[in-house]
């Protein structure tokens, strides 16, 4: 095998990793919701707004490998990290309650779970969309990496 097919296989199983870690987080939000009944508030669904379309996104980049699938999904996860990031803030109580979106219907401080001390659905989402992000950026350097390599060698 020779470098480039190396460096093109590990490129897809980074993305494939990628979908499914954003497969798995949207199916853990619609388990939440429709199993665990835990109604989602306000930033909740704004997060939903930015995971769901990575599936399809990322699904899409996989077949064929198309690294330029980066350019649509990392602006969608990063603002979904902001507002996991915002909510997250919130829900410890470092941003004040009167200043929340969430003033009618479910409010945005809920707590459902606690594993841990820590582990929150806030917190979960702001791990996934880390995770996401991470890889999503590795993603983007390796082909950066490799265009130089192309570009000028040795």
């Amino acid at each position: 095998m020779s470098q480039s097919e190396h460096t093109s296989n590990s490129n897809w199983i980074l993305l494939f990793l990628c979908w499914l870690f954003v497969s798995v987080s949207t199916a853990g939000s619609v388990f939440f919701s429709y199993v665990m009944d835990f109604a989602p508030c306000v930033l909740c669904w704004y997060q939903r707004i930015f995971l769901f379309p990575l599936v399809i996104i990322l699904a899409v980049g996989l077949f064929p490998l198309d690294k330029n699938v980066v350019k649509y999904a990392l602006p969608l996860a990063i603002v979904g990290w902001l507002t996991a990031f915002y909510h997250n803030l919130l829900y410890s109580e470092v941003i004040p309650a009167s200043i929340q979106p969430c003033s009618q219907g479910v409010s945005c401080t809920e707590k459902y779970i606690d594993l841990f001390g820590f582990l929150t659905i806030p917190m979960l989402s702001l791990l996934s969309f880390t995770i996401i992000i991470t890889l999503l950026i590795i993603l983007a350097l390796r082909d950066r990496k490799k265009q130089d390599y192309v570009q000028y060698p040795p």
